[in-house]
């Protein structure tokens, strides 16, 4: 740690985290740990003493190594660093920090340039699925300018293509770990749903809110948190995912109608704050939900003919692709995120 340690420091979609390779970490999980929490100055609200941004959105990390799959270019771990806890969790994974994987595996020689346009298969450990990123790649190495636009982040960037495989139960072990569209919490219905990322989906208007608050009044809304974290924990066994008092999923997500054109609009939980935005697997859990009849989302939902949903959140827009067979039944799921390296050097 005295000597520094090589770090990637870069937005992936609209989040910022560091980017390192294993083998410069600690093989000890719980070495590691304190480290990064060290590095990324947690637990403080402002992490003044590292480099983290006192936000769950810029307090990320991603470990990147060789692939252990046939199938994949890339092994990449997501860790969530607490901003006011001595927590450390890899009980989910991030879509957006996952956009920025694929030029942070080429900067550090983990891809080889393969053309114009460079596809980088990523191995997710935190749900095993492998994930595929296209990459721009002009001249043999990676560029981060393009006309790209994505809601949350200011200008336009090379476009970073993703497409999931086998996404469906990645952490619960099924799309819908109870089998039922609608569960029943505390009075509430709920969709417990898991298309990339656990979340419980529930109507805004439930909670005697119109879901278009902004994340600040969500924030100081004591007592919608008590209400949500009290079905999240009942939430967490019924979607087999244990105790999940100290864990960042599931996702409590309101939706309500959206208002500027979308499928949907929603505010997400991160899972004690109002997410800025909405994650990625996020959005397209709830584009999934969307398409269950019966379901909170789907008596909301305006559904798009072309497989195209956006799902409005605080600011802005996330589109999300989902594809069906003849019998209704998802076959793929996609979105289009940015990326952009920040800072490339070492770290104490």
């Amino acid at each position: 740690m005295s000597e520094g340690i090589p770090c990637l420091w870069m937005r992936g979609g609209t989040s910022k985290g560091a980017f390192f390779l294993k083998r410069d970490l600690p093989e000890n999980t719980v070495e590691r740990d304190a480290l990064l929490l060290r590095i990324m100055g947690s637990p403080d609200p402002r992490q003044i003493d590292g480099i983290g941004g006192g936000d769950p959105l810029t307090s990320k990390v991603a470990v990147l190594s060789p692939s252990t799959r046939d199938d994949a270019d890339v092994d990449y771990l997501f860790l969530q660093i607490f901003v006011d806890q001595a927590l450390v969790s890899d009980a989910q994974g991030c879509g957006n920090i996952l956009a920025a994987v694929g030029p942070a595996a080429i900067e550090r020689g983990l891809v080889a340039v393969s053309g114009e346009t460079t596809p980088v298969r990523i191995h997710m450990l935190n749900t095993g699925e492998v994930a595929t990123a296209r990459i721009s790649t002009p001249d043999g190495k990676v560029t981060y300018a393009g006309d790209a636009a994505i809601d949350g982040v200011p200008g336009t960037h090379a476009a970073v293509p993703l497409m999931f495989e086998n996404i469906a139960g990645s952490m619960c072990g099924a799309l819908l770990p109870t089998g039922n569209i609608v569960d029943p919490i505390d009075g509430i219905e709920c969709t417990l749903i898991d298309n990339g990322m656990p979340c419980v989906i529930v109507r805004a208007s439930d909670f005697g809110i119109t879901g278009y608050e902004s994340r600040d009044e969500l924030d100081a809304n004591s007592s919608l948190k008590a209400q949500l974290e009290k079905i999240r924990l009942q939430a967490g066994p019924m979607m087999k995912l244990g105790d999940v008092k100290d864990k960042s999923v599931p996702k409590m997500t309101l939706v309500s109608k959206a208002r500027a054109g979308g499928a949907i609009n929603t505010r997400s939980f991160i899972p004690h704050r109002c997410h800025a935005t909405i994650g990625v697997f996020a959005a397209v859990s709830v584009a999934t939900a969307c398409i269950l009849e019966g379901s909170p989302a789907h008596g909301l939902a305006v559904l798009p003919r072309d497989g195209r949903f956006s799902i409005e959140h605080p600011t802005g827009a996330a589109e999300v692709l989902i594809s069906q067979d003849g019998n209704g039944e998802i076959t793929g799921a996609g979105t289009l995120r940015t990326a952009r390296k920040l800072m490339d050097g070492l770290v104490f």
